[in-house]
C-alpha cells in the first residue's frame, strides 16, 4: 500500500557499491519536498523513513569523520556493538 504522504515522483538513488548489480537490498534516498529526506530499503519500498536535509546533512558529516566507523568493523560475527 502506497503512503498518500509520499511524494510519488520522488527519484530515488540507490547507495550501492560502484559496479555492483542485482536488486541488493540497498538503501535508496530522495530529497524531497520542504527539505525532507527520505530513505527506503530495496526489498521493502513500501516502508520509508523520512528525516529533515538538517539532520541528514549532519549524519552524512559525521559518517566522513568517522563518527560511526565501530559499526563498520567486524569481528568476525558482525558490527562490533559499543558495550
Amino acid at each position: 500500500m502506497t503512503d498518500p504522504r509520499i511524494p510519488a515522483d520522488l527519484t530515488w538513488i540507490r547507495a550501492a557499491p560502484e559496479g555492483e548489480e542485482g536488486p541488493g537490498p540497498w538503501i535508496e534516498i530522495a530529497f524531497g519536498p520542504d527539505d525532507l529526506v527520505y530513505l527506503r530499503e530495496t526489498s521493502d519500498p513500501d516502508n520509508v523513513v523520512t528525516t529533515t536535509t538538517t539532520k541528514w546533512d549532519a549524519f552524512t558529516k559525521g559518517v566522513v569523520a568517522g563518527e560511526f566507523d565501530h559499526f563498520a568493523e567486524l569481528d568476525g560475527e558482525g558490527p562490533v556493538t559499543p558495550s
